[in-house]
């Protein structure tokens, strides 16, 4: 088995909802995406991630290019490490509802287009497949792995900081070894 890095981005100029929905990182998300990379040169050798995989949008791209830069390899753009993809009957307006509403349930139990017990599932057998690596995410996806990995079905046991680095073992199924840094308030 071999290590993979969950890193949840940093901290966005915007919150999903305002103006912008793809925001990049702000000053203090860029300082947290350089001390991720440091933290990740910093690992042994044999641990250090040799790839780099980050979510379509623009705050993990922006939070991953920093190692991708001092490994000097290119990132790697997966969706099924993305945002938790909102129901198409949900108005932009009402998406801090509806997840608010499904942080407090289990992953069965979510309203939706789409059955996300199974979204679960597929982000953590990506993140799996993905040995040796630094997967760029984002908060639901990193409960969606952890979760998985504990086998419990709630949708939020787990409040990943920005730039917390969450690490796992990859080989046939996902095995957590460490939680990262847990945020002190909530995401919304």
């Amino acid at each position: 088995m071999t290590r993979v890095y969950m890193i949840r981005h940093g901290k966005p100029s915007a919150t999903w909802g305002d103006h912008d929905d793809d925001p990049g990182l702000d000053e203090t998300g860029r300082t947290q995406a350089r001390a991720a990379a440091e933290a990740l040169l910093a690992l042994p050798e044999a641990e250090r991630p040799s790839k780099v995989v980050s979510s379509p949008l623009r705050r993990c791209r922006e939070t991953a290019q920093p190692f991708a830069d001092a490994l000097g390899v290119e990132l790697t753009i997966d969706p099924m490490v993305g945002e938790i993809p909102t129901p198409k009957t949900i108005a932009r307006a009402d998406r801090g509802a509806w997840l608010r509403n499904a942080f407090t349930g289990r992953w069965g139990e979510i309203v939706g287009d789409l059955n996300y017990e199974d979204w679960r599932r597929a982000v953590a057998k990506a993140v799996a497949g993905y040995p040796n690596t630094a997967v760029f995410s984002h908060y639901v996806a990193i409960n969606a792995a952890v979760s998985t990995a504990e086998g419990s079905d709630l949708v939020m046991g787990f409040r990943p900081d920005h730039c917390s680095i969450s690490v796992f073992e990859a080989g046939p199924e996902l095995v957590l070894v460490e939680r990262g840094r847990e945020a002190a308030t909530s995401v919304l």
